[in-house]
Parts: C-alpha cells; sequence; structure tokens
C-alpha cells in the first residue's frame, strides 16, 4: 500500500496497518540545587524591585523623615523612653528607603494635621 493511498480521517490513519509507537519525552526531574538556584534568583528579583519602587512618592504616603539626634533628646526629655512610643517595623518599605535603622526615631507629617507623629523603628520579632 502507498502512502497516498492511505485514507486520512481526523489526521488519523484509518488502515489496518500496525502504527508506529512514539516515545514520549520524559520529564527530567529537577535537582535540589536547581530549585535553590531559582529560589535564590527569586528572592533577588524582589529586593530589586523593592529598590526601584519608592514609596514617598505615592500621593497617599505622608512625608516621612528620620529625626536628627537633637530633635531626639527633646523628644525624650518632654515624652519620657522612646520604648514608650508607637513602633514601625524596620523591614518597612518606608524605612528602608528611608535607609533607618532599628533605634531611630520616624517623624511623619501628615498633610492637614497640626502636629508630627513619631514612630520608633523595631526589628520584627518571629
Amino acid at each position: 500500500m502507498v502512502a497516498e493511498d492511505i485514507p486520512i480521517k481526523d489526521g488519523v490513519h484509518t488502515d489496518d496497518e500496525p502504527k508506529k509507537k512514539v516515545k514520549k519525552k520524559s520529564r527530567k526531574s529537577k535537582s535540589s540545587t536547581d530549585k535553590k538556584k531559582r529560589g535564590k534568583k527569586a528572592a533577588s528579583k524582589s529586593k530589586k524591585k523593592a529598590v526601584r519602587y519608592d514609596p514617598l512618592e505615592h500621593v497617599l504616603v505622608p512625608k516621612h523623615e528620620i529625626v536628627s539626634e537633637e530633635e531626639r533628646k527633646r523628644l525624650i526629655e518632654t515624652y519620657g523612653d522612646l520604648e514608650l512610643f508607637p513602633k514601625i517595623f524596620a523591614n518597612d518599605p518606608v524605612v528602608l528607603r528611608l535607609g533607618a535603622k532599628p533605634g531611630d526615631v520616624i517623624k511623619i507629617t501628615r498633610p492637614g494635621d497640626t502636629h508630627p507623629y513619631y514612630r520608633l523603628v523595631i526589628v520584627r520579632e518571629v
């Protein structure tokens, strides 16, 4: 039988000849090192993304700034221990963008308010 004589119906040969089996390509299992590399790449991409985005430029984010040493002393004299201040985590996007470290005080000035708000930068405990 010639290839031209074989009738085809919906892309399938209808003759009674045995069909050749096609081997399917097996998926190779990825080693644990490949998975670790892929995880590191994803983590490094998220860090780069955090650097590119500036939350301080957003319309709804009020002005944030790190308090100077003189103003910090004045706050301690006026209000007492800084541990009593409201907290903000060191991994907060605004704190990361400002470059504040744990122990620094952040001054938040909201538009329309007559007085600023203060936050003590802390490390999140798990």
